[in-house]
């Protein structure tokens, strides 16, 4: 059996002009039961908040928040990062790691916690 080997960098990216602020973790209602893994073909974006905070956005609109079990130093400001699984599944067993730039180098390495499908509360409008 041929090993399948991903690696993919995520980077998460402020809309163009608008102030963000760093602290801001959105709010979230827990939507089901944790899971362990996600399918890496229905990721269709991430958005690191914080440095023990990623929100996977999948195909569909499902919003999985993995709350790192320990802090991953520099995840937070850099907002991207790398990983690699022989699987088709990113997992509570896998270890993401910080990527830092310019010019890339690797960062911290630190490991996923649980899935947890939520409901993101809206934004205010100004």
């Amino acid at each position: 059996m041929r090993t399948l080997l991903i690696a993919l960098a995520v980077a998460a990216m402020a809309a163009p002009g608008a102030a963000r602020d760093r602290n801001q973790i959105p709010e979230a209602t827990p939507a089901g039961k944790p899971e362990s893994c996600i399918q890496l073909n229905r990721i269709r974006q991430s958005h690191v908040r914080s440095d023990q905070v990623i929100d996977f956005e999948m195909q569909g609109g499902k919003v999985y928040r993995n709350t790192l079990p320990q802090s991953c130093p520099g995840l937070g400001f850099e907002e991207s990062f790398s990983y690699k699984t022989s699987l088709s599944q990113l997992c509570s067993v896998d270890i993401i790691t910080v990527l830092q730039s310019p010019p890339t180098i690797r960062g911290a390495s630190c490991g996923l916690g649980q899935f947890q499908p939520v409901t993101l509360a809206k934004k205010a409008k100004r």
